[in-house]
């Protein structure tokens, strides 16, 4: 009887060990979950950095590429980016219409100016991990809270993000967006989609 007892005891412990071990696995495998899905973020952000400056060389070939009427002109389009009709035969700024890696979709949100595409953003409203380290042309995604306003714009400094200490007391400062985040540089009226 004495030997029941004592492994039924030991087959106690036994079990406490299984779920704490069980417990340790599970807390493991959701740290390494995250740690992945964070690996998976910042990938996706690259790629959106890479994908925007592709979209925001392809703007400025368009633009700098022929004059119409005496002018340059901005695409109307992406698709116009795809096949410039400006020119006889085919010239392509863009060689596609890229997928964007926040949202898994080819819709991206358009800057326009008088009915014109000065820029591309994402549609995503997911907090960016990567908050500073840009380059030049991106300096003013320092900081945003959504990667919807990382504005990829022709020209780079088409958009200035709104810094409250850039600007002595004796100079004025600028005129800020309805949003209270960019101004425009030129006066021109914006339609942001």
């Amino acid at each position: 009887m004495r030997n029941c007892s004592y492994r039924s005891s030991s087959d106690g412990y036994a079990f406490l060990w299984t779920l704490v071990l069980v417990a340790i696995l599970g807390l493991g495998l959701t740290v390494a979950a995250e740690v992945y899905q964070t690996a998976i973020y910042r990938e996706q952000e690259r790629e959106l950095l890479s994908i925007g400056r592709q979209f925001r060389k392809a703007i400025g070939d368009y633009y700098e590429t022929q004059l119409v009427a005496g002018k340059r002109e901005y695409p109307v389009s992406l698709d116009d980016l795809l096949r410039d009709s400006r020119f006889p035969g085919m010239r392509r700024h863009l060689r596609k219409v890229f997928v964007d890696p926040a949202t898994g979709k080819s819709d991206w949100g358009l800057l326009r100016v008088g009915g014109r595409i000065v820029g591309v953003h994402s549609l995503s409203e997911r907090l960016p991990i990567k908050q500073g380290g840009f380059e030049l042309d991106e300096a003013s995604f320092s900081g945003k809270e959504k990667l919807s306003e990382w504005v990829f714009v022709y020209p780079s400094n088409l958009l200035i993000q709104k810094e409250p200490n850039i600007f002595s007391p004796q100079t004025p400062s600028p005129p800020v967006g309805a949003q209270g985040q960019l101004r425009v540089v030129n006066g021109s009226q914006w339609d942001m989609r």
